[in-house]
């Protein structure tokens, strides 16, 4: 049965939400919630003066310079932990104390452990913990859903997922120095395995269920601290597939260019994500653009995520969050599912080091 987290708030007003960290992935959240019928940002937090003076221009009421200070001062609902990873444990255990529903960036946690102990933390305080790991929302993705789910090409004995970026360096020329904790395994639990295979790993067992990883090597193009490639070789024995799993931090990406590209090699033919992509992309951005400055004069409600799906993907994944909490059930992407990922990545890493000869050890953090 569903924890009765709904005791808090009442339905017939909107829901109170807060954003700490209001950096690049932060801003999203924040002009989701910013757009969401029945949801007021009430305020956000961000150790940089000059986030919070971009959170005050999109629209939070009121900017702190730390998240602590935000959970103690606000009457909050929820809060949306868009912090680096090493603070998201503080932050849910703050949350918790305050009565507060947490929906938290992806990486849920550095560690399986340190998931572990927030999940613990969310049910002792009786709180909502969901998770962002958005692939799952992305048309395409759900279109590759559907057409495998509908058996159109039978069984799949094989398939392969690679997801690119250019996290945390960007494309040059550099203007500024990118943040330290990015390239700080310590911080962020890893490099581009937890960057980016962790919403690969989400995608895939929603996919095909339950996964083991049989292999995996990590590589660095670039002279960092961590990883900014992995492969990992999985078998989904439900499904009995075999599926090949790529990501790196070292292609640029511009959105909205898509590089994330998933196969299903099925007995009777392939499903592939570019074919379930939105149709007229770009067309459909300027149009969202017009419409939008148009809205301004008519009151009508902005299509502010038009230009890009990746963009609502985030919206969506944060309005099921919020309507899990109006109603009182679990988040359908919660705690339990982002430590999942964790544990299959520190596989992944134990993996790599026993066949690289310790090239790259897991992780270790400090708590």
């Amino acid at each position: 049965m569903a924890p009765p987290f709904l005791d808090r708030w009442s339905d017939s007003s909107a829901l109170q939400l807060g954003v700490l960290g209001v950096g690049n992935i932060g801003m999203v959240h924040l002009k989701s919630a910013l757009a969401m019928p029945g949801v007021d940002v009430v305020a956000a937090a961000d150790a940089m003066p000059a986030n919070r003076d971009k959170a005050a221009s999109a629209g939070a009421t009121r900017t702190y310079d730390d998240y602590t200070t935000l959970l103690e001062q606000e009457d909050l609902d929820a809060a949306v932990v868009a912090l680096p990873p090493f603070l998201h444990a503080d932050a849910v255990e703050c949350a918790a104390e305050a009565g507060v529903d947490v929906f938290v960036e992806k990486p849920l946690a550095r560690t399986a452990a340190e998931a572990e102990a927030m999940i613990e933390t969310a049910r002792e305080a009786n709180i909502a913990l969901g998770v962002d790991h958005t692939l799952r929302y992305q048309p395409d993705m759900t279109g590759v859903k559907e057409a495998y789910d509908e058996g159109s090409v039978g069984h799949v004995p094989y398939a392969s997922i690679t997801r690119l970026n250019d996290h945390p360096l960007g494309k040059p020329p550099a203007d500024e120095a990118p943040p330290a904790w990015p390239m700080d395994p310590d911080a962020a639990g890893g490099g581009s395995l937890i960057e980016l295979g962790v919403h690969c790993f989400d995608l895939l067992e929603w996919l095909f269920g339950d996964l083991e990883v049989q292999d995996a090597t990590m590589g660095k193009t670039l002279n960092i601290p961590a990883e900014d490639a992995a492969t990992v070789l999985l078998r989904a024995p439900e499904t009995e597939t075999t599926i090949n799993l790529h990501c790196g931090t070292y292609q640029w990406e511009q959105l909205p260019e898509v590089n994330t590209r998933l196969r299903l090699e099925g007995v009777t033919g392939t499903i592939s994500n570019k074919e379930h992509m939105p149709g007229n992309f770009y067309a459909g951005a300027a149009k969202a653009a017009l419409s939008n400055v148009a809205s301004r004069f008519t009151g009508g409600e902005p299509d502010v995520f038009g230009p890009t799906f990746y963009l609502q993907a985030h919206y969506d994944a944060l309005e099921d969050f919020c309507d899990a909490v109006r109603n009182d059930e679990e988040p359908p992407v919660g705690g339990e599912l982002g430590l999942r990922t964790l544990e299959l990545a520190e596989t992944a890493y134990e993996l790599a080091a026993e066949g690289d000869g310790a090239e790259l050890e897991p992780p270790e953090v400090m708590t």
